[in-house]
């Protein structure tokens, strides 16, 4: 088998408000952030990312985050897209820390990675329905950037 190929989708920049945490447990701590907004942006599409959608991340003790995030876009043409990404992020702990406390971190001294899948009824975009996606990610101050990547 060959190695995947990709094509690249989009930038997503998401707006979120702070996090809220459900406390720590001896599994870790269950973090819940509502996404406030956001735009993205690629060669096929653009548009906003509707407030509303959720994030839930779980910190284990050793650090690793657990992403799970559910949203909506709103494509500049007026179509609505449901996305799902779920993934991981983990790092040296001084560096975690940093992120944990809302400070820039360059995105290289960390791995942060997710997966999309996306669900639409609107014929323009019924190409997304049948594709995965993959991301990179970084999480500067303001919130989560990725660089999503289709894979072929």
């Amino acid at each position: 088998m060959d190695e995947l190929s990709s094509e690249f989708l989009f930038e997503l920049k998401i707006d979120v408000h702070a996090p809220v945490s459900m406390g720590q447990t001896e599994a870790g701590e269950r973090r819940m952030v509502v996404i406030a907004g956001g735009t993205f942006e690629g060669p096929k599409l653009r548009g906003e990312i509707m407030p509303g959608g959720s994030d839930a991340i779980f910190v284990e003790p050793n650090g690793l985050s657990r992403i799970d995030v559910r949203g909506v876009l709103r494509t500049h043409d007026g179509a609505y897209i449901y996305i799902e990404y779920f993934g991981r992020r983990h790092g040296p702990p001084d560096v975690l820390a940093k992120l944990a406390a809302g400070e820039p971190v360059d995105p290289s001294s960390y791995y942060f990675r997710v997966a999309f899948t996306f669900e639409t009824g609107d014929p323009r975009y019924d190409w997304m329905n049948s594709i995965i996606a993959v991301a990179k990610g970084a999480r500067p101050p303001q919130g989560p950037v990725y660089r999503v990547f289709q894979i072929l």
